[in-house]
């Protein structure tokens, strides 16, 4: 090597993602969520108690908001704020959704008669993914009270995890890539790029 020359890393700010790190990205993706899954399956929600279907979803609803705030954190962290937005929003999204079902499931075997039928592990998946989508097919429908509101508390997440979480997210992304450009930087900036296709 000859004084003076400049060796790149491998995985420069400017530069795109290599294959590999997409790749390690995408298998932490899927591990991540196939282990909620999992773990959702595995869970006894058909045993569980009010006390606890209530503390589980509170619980479940104050991880999430701290897994988001972790992960806006570490976005503005980022070499690679974009795939690390991207990242985020693949498992907070399926984190989100499978509390809910976790939640209908356990309020279907509290009271049988919360939901048009008895809820199985698929059954509470397939309707909170219906809720969330706002596709409403109407084969699975909330009957009492209680399921109702539990329903409504998740159309109105259901709007601030559309809204506000996408949002803050895109939001730590753009500020992360102004930070690494810098006031004195003459690189042009993201948005004169021309887009990857």
């Amino acid at each position: 090597m000859t004084p003076g020359a400049r060796v790149s890393p491998p995985d420069r700010d400017g530069a795109r993602p290599s294959a590999g790190r997409i790749a390690w990205t995408a298998l932490r993706v899927v591990g991540s969520v196939a282990a909620l899954v999992a773990l959702y399956y595995v869970l006894p929600l058909d045993h569980s108690s009010t006390a606890a279907t209530v503390t589980m979803l509170l619980a479940g609803l104050t991880g999430f908001v701290a897994l988001v705030a972790v992960q806006v954190h570490s976005i503005l962290r980022s070499p690679r704020p974009g795939i690390r937005a991207a990242e985020a929003l693949s498992t907070s999204v399926p984190f989100f959704l499978l509390l809910f079902a976790a939640t209908y499931v356990a309020l279907a075997s509290l009271s049988p008669d919360s939901f048009g039928a008895r809820l199985s592990h698929t059954d509470g998946l397939y309707f909170a993914v219906t809720v969330f989508s706002t596709v409403g097919f109407g084969d699975i429908t909330a009957k009492t009270e209680t399921a109702r509101l539990v329903v409504t508390v998740q159309m109105l997440a259901d709007l601030i995890v559309l809204g506000l979480a996408v949002k803050i997210i895109v939001g730590a992304v753009h500020r992360r890539q102004q930070r690494r450009e810098g006031p004195g930087d003459t690189r042009p900036r993201a948005e004169d790029q021309p887009e990857d296709r």
